[in-house]
């Protein structure tokens, strides 16, 4: 057994001062039969600490049913790394931010009209001390103090930018220790006197997150925490993308020379990410400025990050692999050689099935005066299908949405009226009921639930009910597409007569190996390979490809089915071997 405790200026390892050189990378979106390659190019760049997240929403994804299984085989991942030497820190949450759905809270909370996440509610007390009991009975058994790699967990996540109950912190933090958590525990916000005041506790470790200023950041920390290891526990070297945004990058440059003013004032970091990974399925979070403005997260994770979406190093990778080594006196390890991927070539979709003509094979109808939202329904993630009639004769008036979440097609007597959005508000669309009234139809698309800011409680579907006029419509007719199953769709030769729908194909593959969707000419949707999502492709970019790791392919014949939302050239896609993140 060893001890992981801090000093007044260091942390230490057995009573001997050690430096956290960590990098971030998520089990949760990386395959796991990629784990042990991702940690060893992890080791390779001179970390010596893997520190991950634990997302909520996919641990139990239904009140008191508990996955730890395959993807989320957490205690496999953290055993993983100690068989490499690698220290471990985790952050479990409750909440994690992570540009992942709902910040990882699970989206059944929502279904408590009262819900108040991140603070004393006793609901949500009650629900995240059930989580964290399932928590516990995993990973103390992993702490350094009974032999294994755990060093450290976080208490909750940059709670400073969020409230100010401290109740609510202090009782995470007392239900870890009483949970058997003895080893050490510790806060990270931003540095920032409202950070920093509500979102640490007396008496336990805080560290600041960052992308720049490392002095002026650990000044901040000082004037709160006078003694103690300084560390950035985030190091932020890249970023992420929002759908209709450019790519971020971050020059290789300016990203080493703040890795280096950090490591020069003597502290331990946490790169986020060392390997971004993908938002696979329907994971992807948003950001929502107080007030209208909505942002969905991109499919990738990439995050410019040393490693690359597929797990290959670059230019990145090696530029800070010379900084630690230059701080280590270590000569620094090969870099590891890049995993090549491989052009498959074009793909022909020659069967299709719409969509609103296979609700009942998909979803059951569920009757309401006014439209349920996706958690009245029991409902996570997907898309959710209302319809209504409304009578005729009527004049034109103006339908909308006074709060459509996130995305809305709009159909009368089965043509097409338009679309709503969430990033447009204050959006109508001319109606005019005729003689023998309109059946009216909307789709509406969940494109992620915010995941950062006072906007968390975000139900999906259409929570604000549909006027025309200023008439509430009521009479509603909700089918669930939570789109986790696909079997029961009855697919025909031939492209659809309309969209939305879903399409497949075929394509053959000799040795498997990585690739890139692409889908030029085809507008927004979601695609599966061999009945996997690999998550939502959009027009609008900036991303273009949807990465596919090898381990998702066979040897043989492999399936590709999309459902496209709006429309298309050609129902021809493309397996690359390059990808186009914008």
């Amino acid at each position: 057994m060893s001890t992981f405790t801090t000093d007044a200026q260091h942390f230490l390892l057995d009573g001997q001062p050690f430096r956290i050189l960590s990098g971030a990378m998520h089990y949760f979106r990386i395959h796991p039969d990629c784990w042990r390659d991702r940690l060893l190019k992890l080791k390779a760049m001179g970390l010596n600490t893997l520190e991950t997240y634990m997302p909520w929403n996919l641990h139990e994804p239904r009140p008191g049913q508990f996955d730890f299984s395959g993807w989320l085989d957490l205690e496999r991942y953290i055993g993983l790394a100690g068989e490499l030497d690698l220290k471990v820190i985790v952050r479990p949450g409750p909440y994690i931010c992570s540009e992942w759905e709902f910040g990882g809270l699970p989206a059944w909370l929502l279904k408590d009209a009262g819900m108040r996440v991140r603070c004393a509610y006793p609901p949500y007390l009650a629900a995240a001390d059930r989580y964290l009991d399932e928590v516990a009975k995993r990973l103390a058994p992993l702490q350094i103090t009974r032999g294994g790699p755990l060093v450290a967990v976080q208490v909750e996540n940059e709670y400073g930018s969020f409230g100010n109950d401290s109740a609510y912190l202090q009782h995470l933090h007392d239900g870890l220790r009483k949970r058997g958590f003895d080893l050490l525990l510790f806060t990270s916000d931003g540095p920032s006197d409202e950070m920093l005041q509500y979102g640490t506790l007396p008496r336990v470790l805080k560290t600041v997150n960052f992308g720049s200023r490392a002095k002026e950041g650990f000044e901040k920390l000082r004037a709160y925490q006078p003694e103690g290891p300084l560390m950035c526990a985030e190091f932020w070297n890249g970023w992420f993308d929002h759908w209709g945004e450019k790519h971020h990058t971050r020059p290789v440059e300016s990203a080493a020379q703040a890795l280096d003013e950090i490591l020069s004032c003597g502290a331990s970091v946490s790169l986020y990410m060392f390997h971004g990974g993908t938002n696979f399925g329907l994971m992807n979070g948003a950001n929502a400025a107080p007030g209208p403005r909505y942002q969905a997260t991109v499919t990738s994770y990439d995050y410019d990050s040393p490693l690359d979406e597929a797990g290959n190093p670059t230019a990145k990778y090696a530029a800070f692999r010379d900084v630690i080594a230059r701080h280590t006196g270590q000569a620094p390890a090969p870099i590891p050689a890049a995993t090549p991927a491989a052009a498959f070539g074009k793909v022909r979709l020659h069967e299709s099935a719409g969509l609103l003509e296979q609700l009942d094979a998909l979803s059951s109808p569920v009757e309401s005066a006014f439209p349920l939202s996706m958690e009245e329904l029991d409902q996570n993630y997907g898309l959710i299908y209302y319809r209504t009639l409304v009578s005729g004769p009527r004049d034109e008036t103006r339908l909308r949405a006074p709060q459509v979440h996130d995305r809305a097609q709009v159909w009368g007597n089965g043509k097409r009226l338009g679309t709503l959005e969430r990033e447009k508000p204050g959006g109508a669309l001319p109606v005019q009921p005729p003689q023998g009234g309109l059946r009216l139809e909307l789709l509406v698309e969940n494109m992620g639930r915010v995941n950062y800011g006072p906007e968390l409680n975000d139900r999906k579907g259409l929570p604000g009910g549909v006027l025309l006029g200023q008439q509430y419509l009521m009479g509603w007719t909700n089918y669930a597409l939570p789109l986790d199953n696909l079997t029961g769709l009855r697919f025909a030769a031939g492209l659809p007569e309309h969209f939305p729908a879903f399409l497949r194909g075929g394509f053959q593959v000799g040795s498997p190996a990585d690739t890139y969707l692409a889908l030029p000419g085809w507008t927004k949707g979601i695609a599966w390979v061999n009945g996997f999502n690999l998550g939502r492709y959009w027009k609008r970019g900036p991303q273009k490809t949807l990465y596919i790791p090898g381990q998702l392919l066979r040897a043989g014949a492999n399936e590709l089915v999309i459902l496209e939302l709006e429309g298309l050239r050609k129902a021809q896609v493309e397996l690359r071997d390059t990808p186009d993140l914008g």
